[in-house]
């Protein structure tokens, strides 16, 4: 019994997990970022596969904008500031953004 209050364990202690909160990833339109590289970002980043790729791109182009994922917001920072990264190596200026969903 010493030992129950020694490390609180009394089975009237309940331990709650709160769901972490989730965050969009939004692909923007410009008018300088090729088609391809979208496609390529969505596919390697994303996990998209070459069809689901070139809807979201489409959907980007034509829409102005997209949600192309929905992560925990380490995950989505992550994969936003390798898209980004990768856009500013080529010279592209493509924007991603990370909202709260």
């Amino acid at each position: 019994m010493e030992t129950e209050r020694q490390y609180g364990v009394r089975g009237r202690n309940k331990v709650k997990f709160k769901e972490p909160s989730m965050y969009n990833v939004i692909m923007l339109n410009d008018d300088f970022t090729p088609m391809d590289f979208v496609v390529e970002m969505l596919r390697k980043y994303f996990d998209k596969s070459e069809i689901e790729a070139t809807e979201l791109m489409l959907t980007v182009h034509r829409g102005k904008k997209a949600i192309v994922g929905k992560y925990t917001y380490d995950v989505a920072a992550t994969k936003t500031c390798h898209v980004i990264n990768e856009a500013r190596e080529k010279g592209y200026p493509f924007k991603v953004t990370v909202e709260k969903a």
